[in-house]
């Protein structure tokens, strides 16, 4: 064999490992994100198992409030819904909903002292609250798996990989802040 050939032969060869390695990466990083979203949905579903209990509960002392109810239990549905289609951009909208109608609840009930005074309200509200934070924190990390896939794969010379095995962007899971100030007088008053 002649040095020229040797020399071909090496760079196919360097070619094909540096091929393999950005392949594998590239795979990676795919159930990586999919790791991250299987720890968002337990999450999800834990919540979801919960709050029945918690409306149930508020439904036995905050029985007028039944519109603030109403709008948790569908909140819960459009999430659940979500999470199971794994549509992002329906399950960061449902996210917020849900989180608002949360918030509005555990504001109500602020003026309900027996309902603060059970023992189990107090056990799901902070069951949920922990809940609430775990979810967070799964998003944050299923964000970075998202956007270290989205980079690398836009990223030269992965993307001419990337195109050919197809690995694809993913959505970033957002939810709004639902940062409304409860007028208190309005609901106590």
């Amino acid at each position: 064999m002649s040095l020229s050939t040797l020399i071909v032969l090496a760079l196919l060869l360097v070619a094909l490992v540096y091929g393999v390695l950005i392949y594998n990466n590239l795979v990676r990083l795919k159930h990586n994100v999919g790791l991250a979203w299987s720890n968002i949905h337990v999450a999800l579903k834990q919540r979801h198992d919960e709050l029945p209990k918690l409306v149930a509960l508020c439904r036995e002392h905050m029985g007028y409030e039944q519109e603030t109810l109403e709008r948790v239990v569908w909140a819960r549905g459009s999430v659940a819904e979500a999470s199971r289609r794994r549509d992002i951009g329906a399950l960061g909208a449902a996210e917020t909903e849900l989180r608002a109608g949360l918030g509005q609840l555990f504001a109500l009930a602020e003026g309900y002292p027996q309902l603060q005074a059970n023992e189990s309200f107090r056990h799901l509200a902070q069951r949920i609250t922990h809940l609430e934070e775990t979810i967070a924190d799964r998003r944050e990390l299923y964000n970075d798996s998202a956007n270290l896939n989205n980079v690398r794969i836009e990223q030269l010379p992965d993307s001419l990989l990337a195109g050919l095995a197809g690995a694809r962007r993913v959505d970033l899971l957002r939810f709004e802040e639902a940062r409304q100030d409860v007028d208190l007088k309005a609901l106590f008053g």
